[in-house]
């Protein structure tokens, strides 16, 4: 059910814009541009493209709305006098997709009010990835007072050494990377740590 609203969220501007799309040349070129952004969204919700999901939807609920008024103002050009339907119609476009951006932003806001809670750990995917001959043993999440973080224990198949694993994995310093775009502002922090056993792989955020 959310794959299918995710679709029909990134396909509306497309579909509003083919509603009030007056001329050819630039009803292709901005229908044919919203589908293509729409196709990015669809793959970043899917996680087929690595991007901020919430920064993702935002900034294409900004934009398209933009690009769509780009296009009606070409249009504009070659006809100067719309029928009374055509500007009902452009209303009802305007309408809709204000409210789509309005509702964007607010789910945006509580997300960001959300995190700044800092209650939730980074996903799986936040730990970086095994090389050949690295095995996971196991794999959770832990909170404390600076926070929640992810954790994975490894182990080498081939007979490495604690350090050698470290090595293997290039995570002999802990190394952090920007979580979002506007609404996350969170980094996420990479690193490794010899327990004197095994060797724990973690993910935590950074501020």
């Amino acid at each position: 059910m959310l794959i299918i609203l995710g679709i029909l969220f990134a396909v509306a501007p497309a579909a509003v814009w083919m509603t009030i799309a007056r001329t050819r040349p630039v009803g292709f070129a901005i229908g044919g541009t919203l589908l293509a952004g729409a196709s990015l969204l669809i793959g970043v919700q899917q996680g087929w493209i690595e991007a901020p999901r919430p920064d993702a939807h935002l900034v294409f609920t900004a934009l398209a709305p933009l690009l769509i008024a780009c296009g009606t103002r070409l249009e504009g050009r070659h006809e100067n006098h719309p029928s009374p339907k055509w500007i009902s119609l452009r209303d009802s476009a305007i309408g809709f997709l204000g409210m789509q951006f309005a509702l964007t932003l607010v789910v945006g806001l509580l997300y960001a009010l959300m995190i700044s809670e800092g209650s939730d750990a980074p996903p799986s995917k936040a730990l970086p990835s095994l090389p050949p001959g690295i095995t996971l043993v196991n794999e959770g999440t832990s909170c404390g007072s600076g926070g929640c973080w992810r954790a994975a224990t490894v182990t080498s198949e081939d007979g490495l050494s604690r350090p050698e694993i470290l090595r293997a994995m290039g995570l002999q310093q802990e190394s952090c990377r920007s979580s979002g775009w506007l609404l996350d502002w969170r980094d996420v922090c990479v690193g490794a740590k010899d327990n004197g056993e095994n060797v724990t792989v973690y993910a935590s955020w950074g501020y």
